[in-house]
């Protein structure tokens, strides 16, 4: 090879025939096409190994020996003492397998290939206040166990087998193969397991104009209410996955020790829904994983067609590209949100960290595609009543056996029925600034009027509900009975409500006020804030102000001061 290019070299430095690209051409053409094909393999092997964030070479580096788990927690907290330090997953290393050294090779293997476990769940069907049904998928121990008595009743009322509530994440039921492998594990443990399907999912139509979102805890509230009012002297423990996760923390802060929870899990939690969707649009990998929940949010939407295009923006559900489109298409509007990203603040749960009073184990994984490790709350993890478990690319079996793990050694502990103490005080020291603030509102006669962060306007409602606690509860299977209201009720009902709506509107009414006022209580609840604007407002229109005033006074004291200065 080195003397043909030798002689090409003479050849055209002797005759001048060929040009310096012809030569290069020719150069190029001298190499054998197996070397081409061998560097374009290992170009595209380099480009997949980064694309899929691939970390072979680390383990193999390492010895195979996996990467330490990192334990985040407050060490010298009574939850660490009694329980996390017991639990030896928490303080292992873990490795995946080798060839599934990946968080998308892992994604996309237990999508494809997981092979849930083989069972049949025991439906009862959930009917909210507001028409709304839903499915309560149940395990038993008895179905999964052999020698187990098998009983024709889903459980007795008296029976003290734990209870494990498990909430599914954004667009997953029962039949998910996570959902089951988790159902079957906690099963084989020992415990009950109920899969609590969100609206629309899970097999049923959506039967009101209620759809479930992020921030929705209502119905994760009566579900454990009901359980707990079915099974008084069963433990119950809480299971939430991704957008599960998240409605389930955000519960758990907003109910703090009201809560009939003994513990709970939180698995991949997006925890701040304004990062995570930042994130899920920055590179291409994670543009694929959005594109893919879209697909399967509009597939959602097809299904309820009938109640979405009458409640929904219709024509820009079935354009949709993103999970951000959905929610500004549907969800936004179902929950009365003004923006998508006011919808994002008002529901990440990790607003509602600080007021979660039961044991609380939250598993992440830093190579999440989804709910990246940007939006963890690393400062409050050794302030909250948690343990927070993080290690790379946690797959399904690793984390189901920490949290049977976490659940078997909170079970024994002294901690089963302990509730942290919450401070006396009106919002979580968490919660976000944004929700503290008043909002401004301009009526029709253009008043400016300062709204506080409460809703009014359901205050009647909230009170009666209150007073009321007998009628908390309105479950229904499939064979109960209607709930009946006699009219004394009813009546007195009627009469609450005119009273508390009359309060309602003089609290509104004393709210609303000219704009000095709206400015008065604006200064006086964001003093820092004004201040803050005014500064910026000085400093970004000093430029035009200050040659302004310069024009002004030259004009004034053009006798007084010096020329010079003038100049200037």
């Amino acid at each position: 090879m080195t003397a043909s290019m030798e002689r090409v070299l003479v050849s055209s430095e002797g005759t001048s025939e060929f040009s310096p690209s012809e030569l290069l051409f020719k150069a190029l053409s001298l190499i054998p096409i197996s070397h081409y094909v061998l560097g374009l393999l290992w170009i595209s092997l380099l480009f997949l190994y980064n694309f899929l964030e691939i970390h072979f070479l680390h383990d193999v580096i390492t010895g195979f020996r996996g990467d330490p788990v990192s334990l985040t927690c407050n060490l010298s907290s009574e939850l660490y003492k009694l329980v996390g330090s017991k639990c030896q997953l928490l303080h292992g290393r873990y490795l995946p397998t080798p060839w599934l050294s990946s968080p998308h090779l892992q994604t996309t293997y237990l999508s494809f290939f997981g092979s849930p476990p083989c069972f049949s769940y025991r439906r009862r069907i959930f009917h909210a206040q507001d028409g709304g049904t839903m499915a309560l998928d149940w395990l038993m121990y008895s179905d999964v166990c052999e020698g187990a008595s098998q009983v024709n009743a889903i459980s007795l009322r008296n029976d003290n087998i734990p209870i494990v509530i498990v909430i599914p994440g954004l667009t997953s039921d029962s039949t998910a193969a996570y959902i089951k492998h988790l159902a079957f594990k906690m099963a084989r443990q020992g415990c009950n397991v109920v899969i609590s399907n969100h609206r629309g999912l899970g097999g049923l139509s959506m039967t009101s104009d209620r759809f479930y979102n992020a921030g929705w805890t209502e119905d994760i509230r009566k579900i454990v209410d009901y359980v707990h009012c079915e099974y008084p002297e069963a433990p119950l423990f809480a299971v939430g996955t991704s957008i599960g996760a998240n409605i389930l923390v955000k519960y758990l802060g907003e109910d703090g020790a009201n809560v009939p929870l003994s513990g709970a899990a939180a698995v991949c939690s997006p925890w701040d829904l304004l990062v995570c969707d930042r994130f899920i649009n920055r590179r291409l990998v994670q543009k694929l994983y959005n594109t893919v929940l879209a697909f399967g949010l509009q597939d959602f939407a097809q299904q309820h067609q009938s109640v979405l295009s009458r409640i929904a923006d219709w024509e820009g559900v079935k354009k949709l590209r993103s999970v951000r489109d959905f929610d500004n298409y549907a969800t936004r509007l179902l929950a009365k949100y003004e923006t998508v990203d006011t919808y994002y603040r008002r529901c990440t749960s990790v607003s509602f960290v600080g007021g979660v009073s039961v044991p609380l184990l939250c598993i992440s994984s830093l190579d999440d595609p989804v709910c990246t490790r940007e939006a963890i709350p690393w400062d409050e993890c050794s302030m909250v009543y948690a343990c927070w478990l993080v290690s790379h690319s946690v797959c399904v079996s690793r984390w189901v056996r920490a949290v049977d793990e976490f659940f078997s050694v909170l079970q024994c502990s002294p901690l089963r029925n302990k509730r942290k103490a919450q401070p006396l005080s009106l919002s979580s020291p968490l919660e976000s600034s944004i929700g503290e603030g008043p909002y401004v509102n301009v009526t029709e006669e253009g008043i400016v009027a300062v709204i506080g962060n409460s809703q009014t306007e359901n205050l009647a409602e909230d009170m009666f509900e209150d007073q009321d606690i007998s009628n908390k509860h309105t479950v229904h299977t499939a064979t109960d009975e209607q709930d009946i209201y006699s009219d004394d009720n009813m009546t007195q009902k009627s009469q609450f409500k005119n009273r508390t709506a009359s309060q309602s509107e003089q609290n509104v009414n004393n709210s609303f006020g000219p704009a000095q006022k709206c400015l008065n209580q604006l200064l006086r609840r964001s003093k820092t804030s004004i201040w803050l604007l005014a500064y910026i407002a000085f400093a970004t229109t000093w430029p035009l102000v200050g040659t302004a005033l310069l024009l002004v006074f030259k004009k004034k004291f053009r006798g007084i001061l010096p020329m010079a200065s003038l100049k200037r």
